[in-house]
């Protein structure tokens, strides 16, 4: 009976930790914190990102931190789309130490893997991949990041795979960018997370 019991509770405790959990819940930006003074707010159940009059960098971080795991989100670019999904990263005022996969216009790289004040560009995408983006649609993101591998797919298509110790290493949040320079509009739904054992 006790053996049975501890299995039991094994398996119950592998099922929490595979459970999808939803990060934006459509009404609010519960769970995130604001970085800058560009514009994040909640319209008609999406999440929306827009250049203020400042014109400068933002970021909108998950309060909680997240190692292993495998995000989904959709995003539709209703003007200049430069943005990005940074993962294992934290900020400071308008500072951010991490990895970003990219979300941009046509022809820069959509789902390849920046690093910010390091590295620079990790891996970009092939530029034939650059047709799996929709603009002006919308379109889904995955982003799956074990250990020292991370690999990101647009509607159905890998686009990179880094193997990179520094990456490894990593601790961080979940944060989503607006690029500076102004003129961006971005918005977001169903983002979705599923943490790795």
């Amino acid at each position: 009976m006790k053996q049975l019991l501890v299995v039991a509770c094994i398996c119950f405790t592998t099922f929490l930790f595979s459970q999808e959990k939803t990060l934006f819940n459509g009404e609010n930006l519960e769970g995130w914190t604001v970085y800058g003074t560009e514009q994040w707010y909640v319209e008609d159940g999406l999440l929306v990102c827009e250049s203020g009059p400042d014109k400068q960098y933002g970021y909108l971080a998950t309060d909680k931190h997240f190692k292993n795991f495998e995000l989904t989100l959709d995003f539709k670019q209703l003007a200049n789309g430069n943005s990005g999904v940074f993962i294992r990263s934290t900020v400071e005022g308008t500072t951010v130490s991490g990895w970003q996969v990219e979300v941009a216009p046509p022809g820069f790289d959509t789902g390849g893997i920046y690093e910010s004040y390091g590295r620079h560009w990790l891996v970009k995408p092939a530029p034939e991949k650059d047709k799996a983006l929709k603009m002006g649609d919308w379109n889904t993101m995955k982003i799956r990041v074990e250990g020292d591998n991370v690999t990101s797919w647009l509607n159905g298509t890998e686009m990179v795979t880094l193997t990179d110790k520094i990456v490894g290493v990593g601790e961080g949040s979940v944060i989503l960018q607006i690029h500076d320079g102004g003129g961006i509009k971005v918005q977001w739904k169903n983002i979705k997370i599923k943490e790795l054992e």
